[in-house]
């Protein structure tokens, strides 16, 4: 039996939420900043998140640059998933990697055990890695039962032939979920040339009073635009998944 397509969608506010709900999602990344990749969101969003009907799971990523922690990382990042914990989310969403350019598999399961009993995700370190195929199987060993990924490529469209062989070396034994730059009008294609059952995306667009009531970024220049989760975005990647 073939695998029903998935459809997770990032969201960093709790209009969003909502809108993954409205528009047909089957489950949320929550995040704080998503212009940053993704960072760990507030303790008051999880529990919002945990009220709501979809399944979530936190981004814990305590800040924005590489994804080397240290033991004070660390601290913070077990503090954040007891707190998606008491949110009631359903799982947690993790990544870290050595200097050398590796999965940190020490961090990982330190951090894979606080998080016993919750689903977990592989983010996008992944796709830093020299050797994202042994990648997988460390993420398999370790727990995880999916992998964000774009393919090790900057979108998932440019990563397919990537995602085929990831898919390939995963054998069903965790989920190859493909992210990065996913649209409507891409699924199609990306779902055909790598064999993926799960899909992740924003489908956001600008605010549309995003113009107006802005500061300037630090340093002066143009301030980040406000963009909000697009119902109608989702329901169109939702068919997109389902073919013609």
């Amino acid at each position: 039996m073939v695998a029903a397509m998935e459809l997770e969608i990032c969201s960093d506010t709790a209009a969003g939420i909502a809108a993954a709900d409205a528009g047909g999602a089957d489950r949320i990344e929550l995040c704080a900043g998503l212009a940053l990749g993704g960072l760990t969101p507030s303790q008051g969003l999880m529990e919002l998140a945990g009220q709501g009907p979809l399944p979530c799971r936190a981004m814990i990523r305590p800040r924005a640059g590489d994804f080397v922690f240290c033991d004070a990382d660390f601290a913070v990042m077990a503090r954040d998933i007891a707190a998606a914990r008491a949110a009631g989310l359903e799982g947690v969403v993790l990544g870290a990697a050595t200097a050398s350019g590796v999965l940190d598999l020490d961090m990982l399961a330190r951090l894979r055990a606080r998080a016993t009993g919750m689903g977990a995700t592989l983010h996008r370190v992944i796709d830093t890695l020299a050797t994202p195929l042994d990648a997988i199987d460390q993420a398999v060993a370790l727990g995880f039962d999916r992998i964000l990924t774009s393919g090790c490529a900057p979108s998932a469209h440019a990563g397919r032939a990537q995602l085929r062989a990831m898919v390939a070396h995963a054998a069903g034994r965790i989920t190859i979920m493909a992210g990065a730059g996913i649209t409507a009008s891409n699924a199609g294609a990306i779902i055909a040339d790598t064999g993926v059952r799960a899909l992740h995306g924003s489908c956001s667009g600008p605010a549309a009073h995003s113009a107006h009531g802005e500061l300037p970024v630090h340093g002066g220049g143009e301030p980040e635009t406000l963009r909000v989760t697009d119902p109608a975005k989702i329901a169109a990647l939702r068919a997109a998944m389902q073919g013609p």
